[in-house]
């Protein structure tokens, strides 16, 4: 599995109707987060770009996960395949019976 870095350039302003569509966007992104299909999910302070990396076998994967996104009629995406994506992985301490 390689990871693809999705820049997505969005409107602005926002229309009405994007706005509408917001909250089911943020399901599905939580849902694929949760799913490991994307790995992060990053909107610029001027929100007119939009980053995510994608878990997927290849391009066409991407297209297919993205192509989902509720708000993909308003996003113009470019995909990059990634050589490697370092992050810092979040552990869980240990449960103690103690």
């Amino acid at each position: 599995m390689s990871q693809f870095m999705v820049e997505f350039e969005l409107p602005n302003p926002f229309p009405e109707k994007l706005i509408i569509k917001i909250p089911a966007q943020r399901m599905m992104v939580n849902q694929l987060l949760e799913d490991g299909k994307i790995q992060s999910y990053a909107l610029s302070m001027e929100r007119d770009r939009l980053w995510c990396v994608v878990n997927a076998d290849d391009e066409l994967e991407v297209m297919r996960i993205i192509g989902e996104f509720p708000l993909i009629e308003y996003m113009h995406p470019t995909i990059t395949e990634l050589m490697f994506n370092n992050a810092v992985v979040m552990k869980v301490p240990a449960f103690s019976l103690n």
